[in-house]
């Protein structure tokens, strides 16, 4: 798959617990994101925030969270991108979803993993 310069980021923030169908939310969106052919998603946790409740998660030592901020970010062209959230919206019921443009430096090709040293 190739990607113009200009391309689309969606962002869908949620909480480590939120779940859809047995698994983790994140797990199912980035797997239907890949069934779906999308250029790349990548998943990040966060130690800290708070969401439309205003209620602080932390991953304080004192004060283990088991629903931590979690980040998932998916890049293609924008028309796919609306295409998938609208797709996946229902199991997105509170989850903050955005979409903005971004400009792709590089996208894979011929890149030497090997080990040179």
């Amino acid at each position: 798959m190739s990607l113009s310069e200009r391309a689309g980021m969606l962002r869908i923030y949620m909480g480590e617990g939120h779940r859809a169908d047995g698994r983790p939310l994140y797990e199912a969106v980035v797997l239907k994101a890949r069934e779906q052919g999308l250029a790349g998603a990548t998943v990040l946790r966060g130690p800290m925030g708070f969401g439309h409740a205003s209620r602080i998660h932390t991953a304080k030592i004192l004060r283990l969270s088991d629903d931590l901020p979690v980040l998932v970010e998916i890049v293609d062209s924008e028309d796919r991108l609306r295409a998938f959230a609208k797709d996946i919206g229902g199991m997105l019921a509170s989850c903050l979803v955005t979409l903005e443009r971004v400009e792709v430096l590089r996208y894979g090709g011929d890149v030497d993993t090997s080990d040179t040293a």
